[in-house]
């Protein structure tokens, strides 16, 4: 990127350049100086055409990061909405996570119920079998058969009420196998029902971590690129802006040369005649503007900057009273006179100021000379027009 430095360089080579040029202006005869006039005004034109595709750049550039910018909140606003369906999300999983929790304590619970069903119905069964080996082995009577070797009416009952109480076990023995046998494979049944909703549960907690992850991710890496993209364009800019800012310190500079090698070719350095234009004012001196009223450089350039070699003799644009006359900042030597009305114009740069505060002048009076005092790149006369002390547009008046 380029700094203050290379500018200060390339300053100062112009510097030597415009030395160069008058030295070789003050030797040459006159047709020498017009092509060395033209060699400047060629590289004018060449620094202007630069600077045009430069600003352009900085512009395309300025609204890629801008485009890139909003993208970049849009996905924010992506984020913020994904979180709020986490949010939703996670309130399903944590009520999915405590079913299951529920699902597994019922199933823990209805298991323990089988494997005690599985012991008693293998116990019944046990007994079951027992019994009908004993009743193989005993060959047990029947109903008749009790009647008929019954010693009497009482003898007769016991045997029944025994038989039927046999009867009686027997069946209660058999009714218990088949009850068991029947909870057993109910149980069985629910069991499986409660695994495959306890797995479709893990499941489906499974699948909604793994999309919200996998969006969220998405997004984030969208989010990434997009910043590591405007951050290349950022970086971009930042360069380009520093080779406008060269490009137009040298355009400035070459500006002043052709004017000053024009003002040197018309034999120029004294106050010269009046120059009136279509306003009130009068030109506070005679030369090319080489810098327009409005933004440069980011801030508002508050004057015109009309090039004419050091020395040249100021005049003052209208009556009034001075109302500044001495150094102030990146103006250099800055004279201000105030007109009425609220209107004053103000010189700047120059190499030494010729009136002072309270001073009543006239139109056409000389209030000092030109040079380039302050911030500058070449000799040349900063003029302003201020309304109540703001700065308006000085080509209105003159």
């Amino acid at each position: 990127m380029a700094g203050p430095a290379p500018i200060r360089r390339t300053a100062l080579a112009v510097a030597v350049l415009i030395t160069a040029i008058l030295a070789v202006v003050a030797l040459r005869p006159a047709h020498s100086r017009g092509q060395t006039l033209a060699s400047i005004n060629s590289r004018l034109e060449s620094t202007r055409s630069k600077l045009d595709h430069v600003r352009g750049r900085e512009q395309t550039l300025t609204s890629n990061i801008s485009a890139l910018s909003g993208r970049i909140r849009s996905l924010g606003g992506q984020i913020a909405s994904l979180q709020r369906r986490e949010a939703k999300a996670q309130a399903v999983l944590d009520a999915r996570r405590a079913e299951l929790a529920r699902v597994k304590a019922r199933y823990d619970a209805e298991y323990a119920r089988y494997v005690r069903l599985r012991k008693e119905l293998a116990k019944a069964q046990l007994v079951l079998a027992k019994r009908l080996v004993a009743i193989y082995k005993s060959d047990q009577p029947d109903l008749l058969q009790v009647v008929m070797e019954a010693d009497g009416f009482d003898d007769l009952l016991v045997r029944a009420d025994y038989l039927n109480r046999i009867n009686q076990q027997d069946n209660e023995i058999v009714g218990r196998v088949k009850a068991l046998k029947d909870e057993s494979e109910r149980k069985k049944k629910l069991l499986a029902a409660l695994k495959k909703q306890a797995e479709a549960a893990v499941a489906e907690i499974a699948a909604k971590r793994q999309e919200l992850a996998d969006t969220r991710a998405g997004i984030q890496s969208s989010r990434a690129d997009l910043a590591s993209a405007r951050d290349a364009k950022q970086n971009s800019l930042s360069h380009v802006r520093a080779t406008r800012k060269d490009l137009e310190g040298n355009l400035a500079s070459l500006e002043a040369a052709s004017a000053q090698v024009t003002a040197q070719l018309q034999g120029s350095g004294t106050a010269g005649p009046v120059r009136h234009g279509s306003g009130n004012f009068i030109w506070p001196v005679n030369g090319p503007i080489v810098s327009p009223f409005g933004m440069r450089w980011g801030r508002l350039h508050a004057g015109v900057d009309i090039a004419v070699p050091s020395g040249t003799p100021i005049r003052a644009a209208a009556g009034g009273t001075v109302a500044i006359a001495g150094w102030v900042g990146g103006y250099g030597n800055y004279t201000c006179i105030n007109h009425g009305g609220g209107i004053a114009t103000c010189y700047g740069h120059q190499t030494s100021i010729g009136v002072s505060v309270g001073q009543s002048v006239k139109q056409g009076q000389v209030i000092g000379t030109s040079g380039c005092t302050g911030h500058c790149f070449g000799p040349h006369v900063h003029f302003e027009v201020r309304i109540n002390g703001q700065p308006v547009d000085p080509m209105g008046y003159l």
